[in-house]
């Protein structure tokens, strides 16, 4: 359940100040995750990232545990040696599959808790993944993520 389903006389100030803020004070960023709904799957975003200058990130199709163990471990390595560019392909490693960057060209559109900290100008990347045959979302052949992977920006260098 959702803190928001869980605090229902509370207000989104309440949600940033109760458990945004203290989560990035802490580690540096949270996860936010968005659960499946009957026509579309759910996602993962990272909200604080941009308090280090760096884009936030997002996956989607995934359930909730994985995108946050994703989201975590590829904002941690982002902190340390920056952001990957859009376009570029970040290859397999242990446990993951391959991603291909894409930037979020109006990421306030899937954002709320990010646009609620930062207003609607911060920068986002999407990580999305391959298949295990190897293919995108953006080929016929894919087959992945819990009811699906939708690319929220356009593929390419930004």
């Amino acid at each position: 359940m959702c803190w928001h389903c869980d605090n229902p006389g509370k207000t989104r100030d309440d949600y940033l100040t109760e458990e945004v803020r203290p989560l990035i004070r802490k580690y540096g960023w949270m996860v936010q995750t968005v659960e499946r709904g009957y026509a579309q799957p759910g996602f993962g975003y990272t909200v604080g990232l941009t308090d280090a200058g760096i884009p936030e990130l997002v996956v989607t199709g995934l359930r909730e545990r994985r995108s946050g163990q994703l989201l975590n471990y590829f904002a941690q390595r982002m902190v340390r040696s920056g952001p990957p560019e859009p376009g570029e392909v970040l290859p397999a490693e242990v446990g993951w599959p391959a991603f291909e960057v894409v930037s979020l060209s109006s990421p306030s559109a899937h954002l709320l808790t990010a646009v609620l900290l930062y207003g609607p100008d911060f920068r986002a990347l999407q990580l999305v993944y391959e298949d295990e045959h190897g293919n995108w979302p953006w080929d016929r052949e894919f087959r992945g993520g819990t009811g699906g992977q939708p690319v929220l920006g356009a593929r390419g260098r930004g």
